[in-house]
């Protein structure tokens, strides 16, 4: 299976010489800026490098039809479930109510007597966080696989993001592995300073917000992508001219 690894990659990837910095940077969630994509987008368009990345996009998936790979409807729908719950995930830990301490009950080991105490959820905490991993590495999976353009454009932009925010995930026991899956510390997600915790997993410019806003991004993508399939699953090459004609145009 193909795999995400990083931004290099995909650009020998799809054979274009696109300068991601200008294509995927400055694509942080201001409140000044609206759509979070919409400065980088406008710089990619005014450099060419957009373009750049359109006609390689379009090479490639003229050349998976031919040789009859590519995304199918099913693998789109999958696509689209993952993503969905990877969104679900996310919004999960950006609840305000999983970071609110409560009234646990602890066994001492010893003696086996329990008492309350006032402290977070770690058993929920950690059980979200899990949940949010296996969600995560299931979408980078499934859109590695991808030659979608909007969903490698999404999820090239996620795990960009990620492996910015590594210094910050490695403080709470998250690491990136392989394929830029994410791979978990328990014992060191215990044992994190909760400030860190929730600079990662709260607010709206958060490292899980923007998780979650690539991750609708990319269950829309999909789901378009899909309606370019007929009811039996085959490929519609009429509709997918009309939509790849509207991206170029609007690029």
């Amino acid at each position: 299976m193909s795999e995400i690894n990083n931004f290099s990659e995909y650009t020998s990837k799809y054979n274009s010489n696109i300068d991601f910095n200008a294509l995927f940077g400055g694509t942080s969630d201001t409140a000044s800026a609206g759509n979070p994509n919409l400065l980088a987008d406008y710089t990619s368009i005014k450099n060419g490098s957009y373009g750049k990345l359109l006609k390689a996009y379009y090479a490639k998936q003229d050349a998976d039809k031919l040789s009859g790979k590519g995304d199918t409807a099913q693998s789109l729908k999958l696509m689209k479930t993952g993503a969905d719950s990877l969104k679900k995930s996310a919004d999960a830990l950006k609840n305000d109510s999983l970071w609110e301490k409560k009234k646990i009950k602890k066994k001492d080991e010893t003696t086996g007597k329990e008492t309350e105490v006032e402290d977070y959820d770690w058993e929920a905490i950690t059980k979200a966080v899990k949940s949010f991993i296996k969600d995560y590495n299931y979408v980078v999976e499934k859109a590695g696989n991808s030659n979608t353009k909007s969903v490698l454009r999404n999820a090239v932009w996620m795990t960009g993001m990620t492996e910015k925010s590594s210094s910050m995930l490695e403080k709470i026991g998250i690491t990136i592995g392989s394929g830029n899956k994410l791979e978990l510390d328990e014992d060191a997600l215990k044992k994190a300073d909760i400030n860190d915790l929730k600079t990662v997993f709260t607010g709206y410019n958060s490292f899980i917000s923007r998780v979650s806003q690539k991750a609708a991004g990319m269950s829309g993508a999909a789901n378009s992508a899909k309606a370019t399939y007929t009811s039996d699953g085959a490929f519609s090459k009429t509709l997918s001219s009309l939509v790849s004609g509207k991206i170029d145009e609007e690029a």
